[in-house]
């Protein structure tokens, strides 16, 4: 598949400020697309985020080749070295402004937020620092693929505050991270399946500050080639209080292909139990460091009495499972299995091999745990959905345990059994 990418930029002082400390980044050709919103004393917020954005570029351009193999073969090796570079020209970026303000009192202090976005043919890889976001519009429907860096966000993820009182908190703009602010700063990345009719909106805190988020969605839909400029221009009507700047970016191909594997890689993930109250971006971040595998007709997946530490989900194909040789039961297309293997390296209690030709997403416990140390919200919502998930298999299991009791009894001419 083909993806057409067009893109559109804007960016305004607004009507309350008198300096743009607002920067931005539209390369087509490098397929990178950046907002930074500066901040700091006199001119320093200028400095940051124009300074920030150049040597991101410069940093990226001179390891073009990450993204492009990512591009042409997207494996694990090659998913993991694009993220990892996006936060290393993240981090120069930031220990480059830190090394500015160290050697010039006048920029003492001066930040910027940072979020990017970088094309590497199917994919997209972001970065993000502050509070400055990406939304991603995919089949009408807008998601916040970002989370902002701010005492108030902190406060509302640990449920010390609700979303309507972040709303009017005088601390709302109170950033826990920024680029430069630090010699080194923890970036946030997330690779992301590029679909075609998607389209990103990457936007400072003067625009987003103006939207309810049921209004992006319809915003976004159907983009004009002035998209960016009418957001500006909303937010200015709305009181424009501070800078403001928009990148659209839109994506056309072959929409009529119905069946795409990202689109059927996440619906699988969504139905299972395991991951089904996950939000929009945390399932990504699962697919982000899941693999695909594809096996011959006959092959074994697993094998009875063999430790395993893998989930596999059947993308397409259908499977048996066997127990001792003998089948018992088949798995079709979003079935899974070998969940628990997540949690311990207990062996397999059957074997399950491929009856047509399969290809089957697999997550491996360790990168699951790297994940879950990383995100302390997605493992909890996990390690809650695993302990639902134990709790009624033991439900089950007591069940068909009485159930059995009771009909051997009465074959014994017994009293029936019961619980005490």
């Amino acid at each position: 598949m083909t993806l057409e990418l067009t893109a559109q930029a804007a960016t305004h002082v607004g009507r309350k400020r008198r300096r743009n400390e607002d920067s931005y980044l539209a390369d087509p050709d490098l397929g990178l697309y950046v907002v930074a919103d500066g901040m700091g004393g006199q001119a320093a917020g200028d400095v940051a985020s124009r300074r920030a954005v150049e040597v991101f570029r410069d940093h990226v351009a001179e390891r073009l080749d990450v993204l492009l193999r990512l591009a042409e073969d997207p494996t694990n090796e090659h998913r993991n070295a694009a993220q990892e570079l996006i936060t290393e020209a993240i981090q120069a970026a930031c220990a480059d402004l830190w090394r500015m303000a160290e050697a010039d009192p006048k920029l003492r202090g001066m930040g910027t937020t940072f979020v990017c976005l970088a094309i590497a043919g199917e994919r997209g890889v972001l970065g993000h620092v502050g509070d400055s976001r990406v939304y991603l519009l995919r089949h009408g429907v807008a998601h916040r693929l970002t989370e902002d860096h701010t005492l108030v966000a902190a406060q509302v993820k640990q449920g010390l505050m609700t979303k309507e009182q972040a709303k009017t908190s005088a601390l709302r703009s109170v950033l826990t991270r920024a680029v430069g602010t630090q010699e080194s700063v923890q970036v946030d990345t997330l690779l992301i399946d590029i679909l075609p009719g998607d389209s990103f909106l990457l936007c400072s805190d003067g625009l987003y500050g103006y939207l309810e988020d049921e209004e992006i969605a319809p915003l976004l839909t159907n983009p004009s080639e002035t998209l960016a400029e009418s957001l500006v221009e909303l937010a200015n009507e709305r009181g424009g209080r501070d800078n403001v700047t928009a990148i659209v970016v839109a994506c056309r191909g072959d929409e009529a292909v119905t069946e795409h594997e990202a689109l059927t890689k996440l619906d699988a993930l969504r139905g299972i139990p395991l991951f089904s109250h996950l939000s929009y971006r945390e399932q990504n971040e699962v697919l982000a460091i899941s693999e695909m595998r594809n096996y011959e007709a006959g092959a074994e997946i697993v094998t009875e009495g063999e430790p395993g530490e893998d989930l596999y989900v059947v993308i397409r194909g259908r499977v048996a499972i066997e127990k001792d040789g003998v089948p018992i039961a088949s798995l079709v297309a979003g079935g899974h299995f070998g969940e628990m293997g997540l949690v311990d390296d207990s062996r397999r209690s059957a074997t399950v091999r491929a009856m047509e030709p399969v290809r089957a997403m697999i997550v491996t416990r360790t990168d699951m745990m790297n994940l879950m140390r990383r995100e302390s919200v997605l493992a909890v919502k996990l390690l809650w959905s695993l302990v639902q998930t134990l709790s009624q298999r033991l439900r089950t299991v007591n069940a068909e345990l009485t159930e059995a009791r009771h009909e051997l009894n009465a074959v014994q001419g017994t009293a029936p059994f019961t619980d005490s």
